[in-house]
């Protein structure tokens, strides 16, 4: 059922996700008249808060964390938010819920962040409480379990409640418009896709490094750690945008049926093309940081970073490596797609001297959003000495490319889309659960061969074994 909802309720709505992101989010669509005049947006936690109470507390998080050419913006929005305290255990909590939420008949789109133990409890509330009608669909944020068995357990309780086209996972990163650019990239220019395939790729490499460290995720990061805390969700999203198919059109149905295709043909890893880590005391920009160990307070099996093999069996990809590394504490900031194409397989420059090098495409996530393509040219001269090539970059910066069009946060258009009931960047259940299956069986064979987080100085890419996973194959990560 399509419609639009005419009310927003948000769980978690005094956390950190709201502070910084969702309600910066939803004061932008409503400064930029993208949401109905009547939209209203309830706010639910634990926290004991009446309506101005919530407003003032959504005033200072958006003072903080709102640009400042936004600000003027912050007064009309909160006359849109309303507050009600909730203790999800507690089933009666609910139907005052209900009561401040009112009816629901002109659509409700429900934005549930909260730990995997609350998930059932808090269905249950909402179907007991009449908030899981037909014109209710809900928005479910990570962590969506810790493994296949749980993420079917919160899937199934989910589902008893609600059909799978009114269920909305979000992964944040498909919200980001260089992640959907590269659609685009590949789907709407004939220069790439008779070329995106094993014949002309040598391999991919998908990079996900954080400069910090705990930050305040303590109690969660230690009972996940980087596979799963990254490389499940964002990580293999990224993989599976690059490898899909060409669905046959732009609709949620079609890209998703492509996604899961590609997550089920990833072939099985075995223990030696994975390397993981944990950092330890070191340097970022210059500052001193401690290691891993001392931000926790004690000692922990739980790898900080991770860097996988990974192999697609299928007629697109069969021999084509995707090396995935990610992890805390790293140099520097960076979400990047790395495409290497294969050398050219034969130089009619090299009796002259000169020596070709693939070509790259870089496709740069964050923090800054662009796409990069290396060609190789010839260096201006006369060439009495022999021939000289050379890597030539053509950068296309998003921002400078699309001057006039703001810049949209990812939670922007995925809380649009779910209030307006676009599944497109949504994640499937099937898609879930193939991410699930495998890496669960990584973490079966680092568990059945005793296998631990080697140590890493902070400040560096890793322990050693990262560089080593690709260079034993002649390949360097791109840093």
């Amino acid at each position: 059922m399509t419609f639009t909802a005419d009310c927003l309720l948000l769980f978690g709505a005094t956390g950190d996700l709201a502070q910084r992101m969702l309600l910066p989010s939803l004061c932008a669509l409503d400064a930029d008249q993208l949401v109905a005049p009547d939209l209203r947006i309830v706010g639910t936690a634990r926290q004991k808060l009446d309506d101005e109470g919530y407003r003032d507390f959504a005033r200072a998080a958006l003072e903080k964390f709102l640009p400042e050419e936004r600000k003027p913006a912050i007064e009309p929005f909160l006359q849109r938010l309303h507050y009600q305290p909730l203790d999800a255990t507690q089933t009666d909590h609910f139907a005052a819920l209900a009561a401040k939420v009112g009816p629901v008949e002109g659509g409700l789109a429900i934005f549930l962040s909260t730990a995997p133990s609350l998930f059932e409890p808090t269905i249950a509330g909402l179907v007991g409480s009449g908030l899981a009608g037909e014109t209710t669909r809900i928005g479910l944020e990570k962590p969506l379990g810790t493994d296949l068995a749980t993420s079917r357990q919160i899937n199934d309780a989910v589902a008893a409640a609600f059909p799978e086209d009114r269920i909305f996972r979000i992964d944040h990163y498909l919200g980001k418009e260089t992640v959907q650019n590269l659609l685009a990239l590949r789907f709407a220019n004939l220069l790439f896709e008779p070329l995106w395939n094993a014949a002309h790729i040598d391999h991919v490499q998908i990079t996900v490094a954080e400069t910090v460290g705990l930050e305040g995720r303590v109690g969660f990061y230690d009972g996940a750690g980087a596979l799963r805390d990254m490389v499940q969700n964002h990580m293999l999203q990224l993989l599976a945008l690059v490898a899909m198919e060409p669905p046959a059109s732009f609709d949620a149905t079609a890209v998703r049926d492509e996604k899961v295709k590609v997550l089920r043909s990833l072939r099985r890893i075995e223990c030696d093309q994975t390397v993981t880590g944990q950092y330890r005391a070191g340097a970022i920009g210059g500052s001193a940081v401690p290691g891993y160990d001392q931000e926790l307070g004690q000692p922990s099996g739980t790898e900080t970073f991770v860097a996988l093999k990974a192999h697609i069996d299928n007629w697109r990809w069969k021999g084509v490596p995707f090396y995935l590394r990610t992890g805390k504490r790293l140099p520097e900031r960076v979400t990047e797609i790395v495409v290497r194409f294969r050398d050219v397989p034969h130089s009619i420059f090299a009796a002259r001297g000169a020596r070709t090098s693939p070509n790259r495409l870089i496709i740069g996530i964050q923090p800054e959003e662009n796409i990069t393509l290396s060609l190789m040219a010839k260096v201006p001269g006369l060439d009495r000495g022999g021939i000289r090539l050379r890597e030539v970059p053509l950068d296309i910066a998003m921002d400078d490319a699309f001057a006039g069009p703001k810049k949209r946060i990812a939670y922007e258009r995925l809380l649009l889309d779910l209030v307006e009931g676009d599944q497109t960047l949504f994640v499937r259940r099937d898609e879930v659960e193939a991410q699930w299956d495998w890496i669960d069986a990584i973490r079966a064979c680092w568990a059945d061969n005793a296998i631990e987080p080697r140590p890493y100085t902070a400040g560096s890419w890793g322990p050693s074994a990262a560089i080593a996973l690709a260079e034993r194959d002649g390949v360097t990560w791109h840093e």
